[in-house]
């Protein structure tokens, strides 16, 4: 149940926001062996003297801040870390120097929606 936000600079058009979303949910199923129907995607768009970064150059920022389950190992987080730089890069330019991303794990019980609340992680979890 992972809810994925991210904060950026960016100036996004719908299009733009809906493409990157459902690339970032493929890209979430994908590198941490889920399925995609509690993927929960935020995009806030800031002007850019509200984002600050020490090491960024010019350009856009952006930063993930990936509230997920926890449980699952360190490289398959940092798979889906790169994967999306990668994409912010590639698709919109963000040069990266300019990118953050930040997990914070919680129990699974602590995730839920209306009618489901989480469980543990387990490396045979598809969710």
């Amino acid at each position: 149940m992972p809810l994925l936000k991210f904060d950026t600079t960016l100036t996004l058009s719908d299009q733009d926001r809906n493409t990157f979303s459902d690339q970032v949910t493929t890209l979430y199923t994908d590198k941490m062996s889920t399925t995609a129907g509690h993927v929960a995607v935020v995009i806030r768009e800031h002007q850019q003297t509200a984002l600050s970064l020490g090491r960024s150059v010019g350009g856009s920022l952006l930063f993930l801040d990936a509230d997920i389950r926890e449980g699952r190992p360190l490289d398959q987080k940092r798979k889906f870390a790169l994967a999306v730089m990668e994409l912010a890069e590639q698709q919109f330019g963000v040069p990266e120097e300019n990118m953050k991303v930040v997990f914070t794990e919680h129990e699974g019980e602590m995730m839920m929606g209306k009618h489901r609340i989480g469980t543990a992680w387990s490396a045979n979890d598809n969710e």
